[in-house]
């Protein structure tokens, strides 16, 4: 398996180093076309470079060490963010919430197992994603600092099969340091991106018509015609190789999660209900869509050198054809559906046979269909910033983040129900200090029953109590108040 790993590595890695000499050759290339045409300052070593009658030239090439430069910098910068702060980024944009073990066990086990199976140092963080479509993706430069996200929708849809087979997947890209390369890549496209963009729209609103050609001499005109074109195809030469760095990876997690699972069908049959929603909303994060194990946004269109996931019916197609669970399985199974070698003979001599397991015994009927979404949904509750109210009818009514109603009636019985909130002390306001404010009286809250319980802070914001709560206080989360819970 290391093998495969190790290969994919170097493949990426001449990819990444050819997106490189992309970012720097753009650089240059704008960098010289400025200083020709703007004017950048002679430097007397140069001189000697220059051809008789045009200083454009050395200009331009006091111009290209400035762009080399001004592109290092920028990729740099970009690089910086993403080993900082780029899980959280990443997590931010698609409004993910961590959850803990008591939240949802039967997804926390599932991850749980799978990170025992794919021999991880660490389990990685567990998130949901407040949304009816079908997806997940996995984050973490690092295997013992990573972290899995799923929708609402997968949790509801999906038996424990194939939640196992695609956290499997998610946690083979993990495994195979997917993660910290497509970061390295992403960020090197983002840079050629910024670099393009910011100069076509400079010449685009009057940059470039502010001299003449006669000003910026005969060489400023050929650079910037030179420019133009090649910020025009480096956004494109650099995302084909994002794509097919990226395209190479999901097959091997593929591998991995049948592998780690010891049932394929459990990862195919997750597929095929993934890629049978409906269309993505217009708002499907673009930011987020390439990480998924189904790309939302390239399902509406047809499969390109553009896609950034391979065809889901070829996957499909493998994962039902392999007659075991190991890595010969699926090289067997890929070599007759696409007609190619996907792991390599290397990887091949030291793997084993692995035999498909049984199905585990999905629960039959409607009920318990019911009773998962119906669990999803409370969990939302809980980590969503909204105050519910059971109504006894069934009913549960949410109340959003500052709200100012002072109680609300249930639209199915019509009974009224208070609005829990903290009561006494003073609340904390936007023209005093940061961090919560003296009372004479500290804010109480008494508590209604054992179970999960939220009310609303006179600050606005809500406050969550779990099952397992036991403190004698709690902390808003809006304005920092302590409240007194009794």
């Amino acid at each position: 398996m290391w093998d495969a790993i190790a290969s994919n590595q170097r493949r990426s890695w001449v990819l990444i180093c050819t997106m490189g000499i992309v970012l720097i050759l753009l650089g240059a290339v704008i960098g010289g076309a400025i200083g020709a045409y703007v004017g950048a300052p002679t430097h007397r070593h140069l001189v000697a470079f220059q051809p008789p009658g045009d200083a454009s030239w050395t200009r331009a090439q006091t111009g290209v060490y400035f762009g080399i430069a001004a592109a290092t910098l920028l990729w740099l910068i970009l690089w910086a963010t993403a080993v900082g702060a780029g899980d959280s980024i990443l997590l931010g944009a698609a409004h993910a919430r961590e959850i803990q073990k008591e939240d949802l066990p039967q997804l926390w086990n599932v991850v749980e197992e799978m990170t025992i199976a794919a021999g991880l140092p660490k389990m990685p963080r567990v998130f949901i994603i407040d949304d009816s479509s079908l997806n997940a993706f996995a984050v973490g430069r690092r295997p013992d600092k990573a972290a899995v996200a799923v929708t609402a929708g997968l949790l509801k849809r999906l038996s424990r099969d194939e939640l196992q087979g695609v956290i499997a997947h998610e946690l083979g890209h993990v495994r195979n340091l997917d993660v910290k390369f497509m970061t390295l890549a992403s960020v090197m496209l983002g840079a050629i991106v910024l670099i393009s963009q910011g100069f076509l729209r400079a010449l685009y609103y009057g940059g470039g018509r502010r001299r003449s050609s006669r000003e910026g001499g005969q060489a400023a005109l050929i650079l910037l015609v030179v420019a133009i074109v090649v910020a025009i195809v480096a956004p494109f030469a650099a995302q084909l190789l994002y794509f097919a760095c990226s395209r190479r990876r999901e097959y091997l997690a593929d591998a991995s999660s049948a592998l780690f699972t010891r049932y394929p069908a459990g990862l195919a049959s997750a597929l095929e209900q993934i890629s049978g929603q409906a269309a993505p909303e217009a708002g499907a994060s673009k930011v987020v869509a390439p990480l998924c194990i189904v790309n939302p946004l390239q399902e509406a269109a047809a499969f390109s050198l553009f896609s950034t996931h391979p065809p889901t019916e070829q996957r499909i197609r493998v994962l039902r054809g392999m007659a075991g669970a190991g890595l010969a399985a699926y090289e067997a199974a890929f070599q007759q559906t696409r007609g190619k070698s996907c792991l390599g003979p290397r990887t091949l001599q030291d793997s084993t046979d692995v035999p498909i397991r049984a199905a585990a015994p999905a629960p039959a009927g409607r009920e318990q269909a019911v009773a998962r979404a119906r669990a999803v949904g409370e969990l939302l509750d809980k980590v969503l910033p909204f105050a519910v109210i059971s109504c006894p009818c069934g009913v549960r009514l949410k109340l959003p983040p500052d709200s100012k109603r002072a109680s609300i009636t249930c639209p199915r019985c019509g009974r009224e129900h208070e609005v829990p909130r903290a009561a006494g002390g003073s609340p904390v306001t936007d023209a005093g200090p940061p961090g919560p404010s003296p009372a004479a009286e500290p804010l109480q809250y008494h508590r209604k029953g054992t179970g999960w319980e939220s009310f609303q802070c006179p600050c606005g914001g809500t406050v969550q109590l779990s099952p397992s709560f036991s403190a004698p206080e709690a902390v808003c989360p809006k304005c920092g108040q302590v409240i007194r819970v009794l």
